[in-house]
């Protein structure tokens, strides 16, 4: 890890002229008193500042259902769905009816959006995501985030705000992610324990083997954690998009001189939406097993998967459907769209494409509907 390289991270992410914010439920609301309008002002004030310097922002803010607690007399976060989509749905009014009065102190304009995953795994909506927020922005508006909590159905949340905060941003194509909590940075352990070390600069992969993250946030409040944290900023970084990692108390000098917390510098190569669309945001549906000379052509070589390279198939799913290439280790090096039915690839598993009927001689994957993971 050389200095240039750690100083470009950080200029990266200070001068990015687009720019998306996560915000975590700890940062902005309390169990006792619902949201707390100090810290939400505080948040606002730097990200009008950053507006004012001439970039567009995008927040991801959760909050919702920690900000329902306290007007449904609720002691804690409840455990159980409907009570999870009740309080997201009172507290999502709370929360964008404070984020509006905040903005408006500096006469910016906010809209709401909110997203299930839905609007990230489906095609037609990712792109019809992508064309709301670009009308937002184009007209100066403030998009605020937030998964939509009080309609999800199989799990109350995305997965976690963090890692919806990282396909929010490569969907509205920003040139940094800022990743806002209550700790400081990223530590090689839990940073309450002696012998946790702080980590400042992340320059690739290397740089946090090793690290424990935690999952969860002591307050209770919110769902994510640095595990969460730590893996939002490595599918952004390896996508093209540096990140800084910072405390929401630190917000003021994150959004300017990005002087505090850890900077990951971006490792990969900006990928097309529907590339990443491919690679990161929608569901797989099943497994190819790949011997080692197909995932040389695959990865190395950018190559087109045939049937003569796969060893195994798991899964059910339909030409079309969109599933993960695994190696003899077991590592998932690529995902892409198959071209067979989950129930013809048995029959052609191992065989080369001058031994199949005429009407099967195609590629399983295509080279362009493939994605290569980084490794």
């Amino acid at each position: 890890m050389t200095a240039p390289a750690v100083s470009q991270a950080r200029r990266a992410v200070a001068s990015a002229n687009r720019i998306v914010v996560k915000v975590g439920s700890s940062s902005l609301t309390t169990a006792e008193g619902g949201l707390d309008p100090a810290r939400l002002d505080a948040l606002v004030d730097a990200l009008a500042a950053r507006c004012a310097a001439g970039s567009q922002v995008v927040l991801v803010s959760s909050g919702a259902i920690a900000a329902g607690l306290a007007p449904l007399k609720l002691s804690r976060r409840p455990r159980d769905l409907a009570t999870q989509q009740a309080a997201a749905s009172v507290g999502q009014l709370t929360l964008a009816h404070a984020y509006a009065n905040s903005f408006g102190r500096y006469s910016l304009t906010v809209g709401q959006v909110l997203l299930t995953a839905d609007d990230v795994v489906r095609r037609a909506h990712y792109r019809n995501a992508q064309r709301t927020f670009s009308r937002l922005l184009a007209l100066g508006a403030v998009p605020v985030v937030n998964e939509n909590d009080t309609v999800a159905t199989d799990e109350i949340r995305f997965g976690d705000n963090d890692r919806l905060a990282a396909l929010v941003a490569h969907l509205v194509g920003a040139d940094a992610l800022f990743l806002l909590s209550d700790v400081d940075a990223l530590y090689s352990g839990d940073p309450r324990k002696p012998g946790a070390v702080r980590i400042s600069e992340v320059a690739g992969a290397s740089d946090v083997d090793g690290v424990q993250a935690g999952t969860a946030g002591a307050s209770g409040l919110g769902t994510g954690g640095m595990a969460s944290k730590l893996a939002a900023a490595r599918l952004a970084s390896s996508a093209g998009i540096p990140v800084l990692l910072a405390g929401s108390s630190d917000a003021s000098r994150a959004l300017s001189a990005a002087d505090v917390g850890t900077a990951f510098a971006a490792t990969g190569s900006r990928l097309t939406a529907r590339r990443f669309w491919l690679g990161y945001a929608t569901d797989a549906n099943g497994r190819l097993h790949l011997d080692d000379g197909a995932v040389a052509a695959v990865v190395g070589r950018r190559r087109s998967l045939l049937a003569a390279g796969i060893t195994g198939v798991d899964g059910d799913f339909e030409a079309g459907d969109v599933v993960e290439l695994v190696s003899h280790a077991g590592e998932t090096v690529a995902r892409g769209v198959v071209g067979y039915d989950s129930a013809e690839l048995p029959s052609l598993i191992g065989r080369k494409t001058h031994d199949l009927p005429e009407e099967q001689r195609r590629e399983v994957v295509h080279a362009d509907d493939l994605v290569p993971l980084q490794r």
